[in-house]
């Protein structure tokens, strides 16, 4: 992964209400098996939402962890 294929914080907050996980990946610089891994035992630094056997991530949640800003419970 070169720093071209990581997206700026300014392009995460364009991005739409859900990000592919692949997508949050690359923004947290970690492998998509590392954060699907993550999401299945339930530690995932950001919030996502399970359709099914798909999971996508909750973009204000990236943002909100990219930026430094702390959790709201």
């Amino acid at each position: 992964m070169t720093t071209l294929d990581v997206p700026t914080l300014a392009e995460v907050r364009k991005w739409p209400a859900t990000a592919t996980v692949p997508q949050a990946a690359r923004a947290l610089r970690i492998s998509k098996s590392h954060l699907y891994e993550l999401i299945r035992r339930g530690e995932s630094p950001v919030k996502t939402l399970s359709f099914g056997r798909r999971s996508v991530v909750i973009t204000a949640d990236l943002v909100r962890l990219l930026s430094g800003e702390e959790q709201a419970e």
